[in-house]
């Protein structure tokens, strides 16, 4: 079993928490339960969104059945530059500098000295949030 992948259960999960869809690491953005039926369990319907592409994605699975859960690390990072819609970013633990895409909904905040949160999982990274500075 990969050391970034832990499993879950299907009636665990709540819009905001993580599951792999496609061996896409997703965040729940909806769940619909359809009640159990004559001949078997209740069935969900999740939406998520990818977190590090963006695509909406949908699973129907009984409620009592396993999921994939994404390990997915969270660190802080210092803007160091912004060229066109990429960021370079130094990790404020190891001093490594990476670049990154700016998402589309944080252009307007994330800006040169201010510092981010970079999510990772599965070998990928994305920035989600900014926390300030700058």
């Amino acid at each position: 079993m990969p050391e970034d992948i832990t499993y879950g259960s299907m009636k665990d999960l709540r819009p905001g928490r993580f599951l792999l869809i496609d061996g896409v690491p997703c965040r729940v953005v909806e769940i619909d339960v359809s009640s159990p039926g004559k001949h078997g369990a209740a069935k969900m319907r999740v939406t998520a969104v990818g977190i590090f592409d963006g695509s909406k994605k949908t699973l129907l699975k009984p409620s009592d059945a396993d999921i994939e859960v994404p390990v997915i690390n969270k660190k802080k990072a210092q803007v160091v530059s912004i060229t066109e819609n990429h960021a370079q970013l130094m990790d404020l633990e190891s001093y490594d500098t990476y670049e990154l895409p700016v998402p589309e909904d944080l252009k307007d905040s994330v800006k040169a000295g201010s510092e981010v949160e970079v999510m990772e999982s599965m070998g990928k990274r994305a920035i989600s949030r900014v926390m300030g500075g700058g």
